[in-house]
């Protein structure tokens, strides 16, 4: 279970790397990828991007140098709960299709976090 934890947290470190850093640092590439972008304040597209780059280097760093690791779980649950206000705000704008990217990354998350905790417990 360790190893499938460790890939599930790999896949989605960098999905959010990629994901973060096009949000907080190529703003013009994440408005031509993303329509919503150029619907949302600058600011706050930036503000995803950090905390996604932050809950990226969460997902694996706390785990791997085994300094404060219930940090992964925690990063896990943030970035789950990212996802999930994404999620509310495309089936908002009837972007039904962004939706499906939000659902793995919600359940990938989830099963980090909830993983990751039962796993410290053993």
């Amino acid at each position: 279970m360790n190893v499938v934890l460790w890939i599930v947290q790999g896949i989605l470190a960098l999905g959010f790397i990629y994901s973060g850093w096009l949000k907080a640092f190529q703003y013009e590439v994440a408005k031509a990828s993303w329509t919503w972008v150029s619907d949302v304040p600058k600011d706050l597209v930036f503000f995803i991007g950090l905390a996604e780059l932050f809950g990226a280097i969460g997902l694996i760093l706390p785990q791997a140098t085994k300094i404060v690791p219930v940090l992964t779980p925690t990063a896990a649950a943030g970035l789950a709960a990212i996802v999930l206000f994404g999620a509310v705000f495309h089936m908002m704008r009837g972007e039904y299709r962004e939706i499906v990217v939000n659902i793995v990354f919600l359940a990938f998350a989830l099963f980090v976090a909830i993983g990751r905790l039962k796993w410290m417990q053993s």
